[in-house]
């Protein structure tokens, strides 16, 4: 039987369940999930929020195929008062780098907001009283190594906290973290705009 699941994954841990080091994982989080459910996809470890779990090898297949992007959407706080212009370039694409090589990232969404009810981070931001932060809400279709991270550095804002908020359709909504949910036939419908 195939199941869905949504995690918010906190900060500093990994999305995996096989141990690495002294790092946290999945497998520490207060759920016990069936043996053959595994991510689809990942947020780097000082990454936080939605994570999918399934066994649904088809629609991890479907999710992860480059020729089905879908939208993938973040709250980003950054280091400076995000500007629209700055904005506009990180939709229209930048140039970063992806294993020694510049690549050329593909149109996105990219929108200045106010700062988002989201739960407290553990440990909390370094705030610097010198320097102003601020947030925007950006939502690619791709997922190259640290690439929100790299995109907002390549515009003059260092990313200072990142948080994945929605996948497709799909919102974290009131979720924190550390918390599972188990998706229904209809969110997963929902979440890939079709009939699986």
């Amino acid at each position: 039987m195939n199941r869905y699941y949504i995690v918010y994954k906190p900060f500093g841990m990994l999305s995996q369940f096989s141990p690495e080091g002294n790092a946290k994982t999945l497998a520490d989080l207060s759920f016990q999930f069936e043996k053959d459910i595994y991510p689809v996809g990942r947020l780097d470890a000082d990454s936080e929020g939605m994570l999918l779990l399934t066994n649904d090898n088809r629609l991890k297949t479907q999710l992860l195929d480059p020729s089905n992007r879908h939208w993938r959407t973040y709250y980003v706080q950054v280091e400076g008062e995000i500007t629209d212009e700055a904005c506009n370039q990180l939709a229209r694409g930048v140039t970063i780098s992806v294993n020694g090589k510049p690549y050329q990232t593909k149109r996105a969404r990219a929108t200045p907001i106010d700062t988002p009810e989201l739960p407290e981070r553990n440990p909390p931001i370094r705030v610097r009283k010198t320097i102003p932060d601020s947030w925007l809400s950006i939502s690619l279709k791709e997922g190259k190594n640290r690439q929100v991270r790299r995109m907002t550095a390549a515009v003059g804002f260092p990313t200072l906290r990142l948080v994945r908020v929605a996948i497709g359709n799909l919102k974290i909504g009131s979720l924190q973290p550390g918390e599972v949910i188990e998706l229904g036939k209809e969110d997963v419908d929902r979440l890939t705009g079709k009939r699986l």
